[in-house]
């Protein structure tokens, strides 16, 4: 009998660790321009390039290159910029809130913004986003949410619009076309997917927005909703932030590591694009496309976002313990924020001067937001909504049970 050698496992390990400097190479990254751009009925068999490569606009001097250049004017371009400073300002000041106790939890996004900021915009009013617990871009680049709402839910106050039910950052706005926050992994992708098969099935025009971390993808809700989406070509993007890290663990170890998160798009027959997440301009391009994609009832579109987790995962985590504490400064694709400015500045319609005003304002806009939600209390204080809402929002007319209990308990 012919002998073997001992079977062994394959344990995926990070390039980099605490100490010693990440090798990026492993990120196979395309020069800005150079991926092509197929029509938007292509079929997912002819995308399987695209989810190796990567779709890139602006290059290392900031100017947008390339099929994938969109057409998006100044105004758009600054909207876009200041959206994803007042997002970076304001997750700075609520982390350093939860640090005074005002509040339990925190997550920023980090070096993420471009993501969620630019396929906001790219998206129409009506179409529906299932998002994770980084994407407040979504929120803070609209008008009609109110920060001073955000913050309340954050600090679990007297003004909370959830009643002090959800846990911090896991906001639920209907009339914002937000769909309620899990802290349950994956639970989104399915439920988005349902969502879009349900406006095909009425002949709507809206689509849906599913929104996923690279850890999640090894949650089997992820590989159902893929089924789903591919059967009934359900009017869906399918979002994977690649942001390199799921907590603690490398994005290898959810299967990133010989293979692109985009490439099991397209082996479930979706068509699938692997996308500089740090590249506003290449995010809004991605998200128009995917969207007619979905709105043409071509069917549904997986992008995977490249990007980095900047900070730490949540306010209860210190990433020095398990990767470089300079990872970020070192990332290949750089800072989103430093790449629209220079993109901007380069159009002249952006300058270092008003950079460096416009953060000045958004931190003053975000300072009296924060000053106005404390006045309902904070965590801190002890002002939260009253026991009586535990007996609300559930039936239209309380029943007699719970109307007994609710006088037991004196509220």
């Amino acid at each position: 009998m012919r002998e073997h050698p001992a079977l062994r496992l394959h344990v995926p390990e990070p390039t980099g660790r605490p100490g010693c400097a990440t090798d990026f190479s492993f990120l196979q990254i395309s020069g800005a321009g150079t991926v092509r751009k197929p029509p938007v009925d292509t079929s997912h068999f002819e995308t399987a390039d695209l989810a190796y490569a990567l779709i890139g606009v602006l290059d290392r001097d900031g100017q947008a290159v390339g099929p994938w250049a969109p057409q998006i004017d100044g105004t758009q371009l600054r909207r876009g910029l200041r959206a994803m400073m007042k997002t970076r300002i304001f997750d700075a000041r609520m982390t350093i809130a939860q640090r005074l106790r005002k509040t339990s939890f925190y997550m920023q996004c980090l070096g993420e913004e471009a993501i969620a900021v630019a396929q906001g915009m790219a998206l129409d009013k009506g179409d529906m986003h299932f998002p994770t617990y980084r994407q407040q871009g979504l929120l803070l680049s609209r008008d009609d949410v109110s920060m001073v709402e955000l913050i309340c839910q954050l600090m679990s106050n007297e003004a909370d619009p959830m009643k002090g039910r959800q846990l911090p950052v896991m906001y639920s706005f209907k009339r914002a076309d937000f769909f309620s926050i899990s802290g349950n992994l994956a639970t989104q992708y399915p439920q988005a997917v349902g969502w879009a098969m349900a406006s095909a099935i009425k002949g709507d025009t809206r689509i849906a927005s599913a929104w996923i971390g690279d850890g999640a993808t090894a949650e089997s809700d992820f590989h159902t909703a893929l089924t789903f989406a591919h059967v009934y070509r359900a009017p869906v993007i399918l979002n994977v932030v690649n942001n390199q890290w799921a907590i603690s663990s490398f994005q290898a170890i959810a299967g990133g590591e010989s293979t692109t998160f985009a490439a099991r798009g397209v082996g479930c027959g979706i068509a699938s694009l692997r996308v500089d997440g740090n590249d506003f301009l290449a995010v809004y391009a991605a998200s128009q496309w995917a969207a007619e994609r979905a709105r043409t009832n071509q069917g549904p579109t997986l992008i995977e976002w490249v990007t980095y987790r900047a900070g730490a995962h949540s306010t209860s985590d210190d990433p020095s313990k398990y990767r470089p504490a300079d990872d970020w400064e070192r990332f290949p694709l750089g800072d989103p924020i430093e790449r629209l400015k220079t993109h901007l500045v380069g159009l002249g319609i952006w300058s270092e001067q008003e950079h460096e005003q416009v953060h000045k304002e958004l931190e003053a806009e975000v300072a009296a937001a924060q000053k106005e939600a404390e006045s309902h209390g904070s965590l801190l204080d002890g002002h939260i909504p009253s026991a009586a809402t535990i007996f609300e929002d559930v039936y239209e007319t309380m029943p007699e049970h719970l109307r007994r209990q609710r006088q037991e308990l004196g509220v």
